[in-house]
């Protein structure tokens, strides 16, 4: 990428954080009129009522996710997510669905390493019939053999895949290497061997012991008023059960960095996971931490690996990395991915960076121009009804205040650079957990078709 490119996409960057401060979307003005609401029987959310449009988004999670699998039986919590929607009460799969699409009701589920998760969305005058598809979902689902066997077979084939997918081995394995023995080390989606072994009464089960009040978070934003809102929430999710019957997820620190796994592979580019410890949600240097780790990896075009590794060196097309945090851990994780004989090289100038933010920190300019993105980005975070509810939602799931988004930029801008120096230090001083998942390097140095045949990995 030449010179000229790369400063006209950074101005481009710049000029449309500097609009988004100065214009603030419909939503986002909403913000600042976020609602408690609880409804008749108790139910609570966070409310937005915004009439901009005649349209409801809300989001939804329950606490579990995938950390509630059995041991032996990754992928259950992924295959009920799966299948909440293939028919439920008095409806079969395909008539649910052609009541989904006829009215233009958006309807999903997923699952997370703590929660499951799900999202819906309709135009206001379908949301008497929307919020009633949810409430079947929830409360009725069939987990018809014939729907199971189907969404099983597709989940089995992707799994297939992704055995041969060196970006889905390297984080599976990444995940391993952080968390052996723990739930977090194991993935969600399941395993070709654990997801035959699946039976309707394992899904059943799991939302007997999930599915309850106690957990649930709700964010709603949209064209309806609260009393209404707060029928439908009873009417919806009233009938759960009020406790749920949890497993203990115990809290866990990743591995101590440094240590790296190859998983052999004959693919042409070899793909690199690394990261290592992370910072929980509320430790008082979370917000030093996600401001210095835009510099690092997570900005993009301007972040210190890009410049690096990419800009600097050609190693990669893309590199980047990212603060994750859970219920009862955290990590910071970054992926890239390089020819199979540059891999080394690539390894060697992504340690030298972190190890060099960790020693000197970032600089002055550094840390003002992240701060400024930072803020300016939220407003293109908040610009329609279904990310605003999804921001709240989250911001539920990290028991932050209800005003968080006015205060977020405050917060945001106290960090110093003294600040920034120190957690830089504590998160990336001690080195990297690292994945790669291609060929070896002997076999990366000779022509491909000389290659011996690769070790499968699972």
């Amino acid at each position: 990428m030449s010179q000229t490119t790369t400063f006209a996409r950074r101005f481009a960057c710049a000029l449309i954080v500097a609009t988004a401060a100065l214009t603030v979307s419909p939503a986002a003005q909403a913000a600042t009129k976020i609602q408690h609401l609880i409804s008749p029987g108790g139910i609570e959310a966070w409310f937005v009522q915004d009439s901009t449009v005649p349209l409801i988004a809300m989001e939804y999670a329950f606490g579990g996710g995938a950390s509630q699998d059995p041991a032996d039986k990754p992928g259950v919590s992924n295959l009920v997510a799966s299948l909440l929607d293939e028919g439920s009460g008095d409806l079969d799969s395909k008539t649910y669905h052609e009541r989904l699409d006829r009215r233009a009701i958006e309807l999903s589920f997923s699952t997370s390493r703590d929660q499951l998760r799900g999202s819906l969305r309709m135009l206001r005058d379908n949301r008497d019939e929307a919020f009633d598809l949810l409430r079947m979902a929830l409360t009725s689902a069939h987990f018809d053999s014939v729907d199971v066997e189907r969404i099983r077979s597709q989940v089995i084939s992707n799994l297939r895949r992704e055995s041969s997918n060196p970006s889905a081995l390297a984080g599976r394995k990444f995940l391993e290497l952080a968390f052996p023995g723990h739930p977090y080390g194991r993935p969600a989606s399941g395993t070709i061997e654990s997801v035959p072994t699946i039976t309707i009464d394992d899904l059943k089960d799991y939302t007997r012991h999930v599915l309850a009040k106690d957990t649930l978070k709700l964010a709603v934003v949209g064209d309806v008023d609260p009393a209404t809102l707060g029928k439908l929430l009873d009417q919806t999710f009233g009938a759960l059960p009020a406790k749920a019957s949890l497993t203990p997820v115990p809290d866990v620190v990743a591995t101590k960095p440094p240590q790296r796994v190859q998983v052999t592979l004959d693919v042409p580019q070899t793909v690199i996971t690394f990261g290592g410890p992370g910072i929980s949600r509320h430790d008082p240097q979370f917000m030093a931490a996600y401001v210095v780790n835009h510099i690092l990896g997570g900005g993009g075009l301007s972040s210190r690996l890009y410049h690096e590794v990419r800009e600097k060196r050609g190693l990669a097309y893309s590199v980047y990395d990212a603060l994750v945090w859970m219920d009862h851990s955290a990590l910071f994780i970054g992926n890239t991915g390089t020819r199979s004989d540059r891999a080394g090289e690539t390894i060697d100038a992504v340690d030298r960076e972190i190890r060099r933010i960790a020693e000197e920190g970032p600089t002055q300019n550094e840390l003002d121009e992240a701060k400024s993105y930072i803020n300016g980005s939220q407003m293109l975070a908040l610009d329609t009804s279904s990310k605003l509810a999804q921001a709240l939602l989250q911001y539920q799931l990290d028991k932050m205040p209800i005003d968080y988004i006015e205060k977020r930029s405050e917060i945001v801008n106290a960090v110093t650079l003294e600040d920034a120096k120190a957690v830089a230090k504590r998160l990336w001083s001690q080195g990297l957990l690292t994945v790669v998942v291609g060929r070896t390097p002997q076999a990366a140095a000779q022509p491909a078709a000389a290659t011996a045949p690769a070790v499968k990995a699972n």
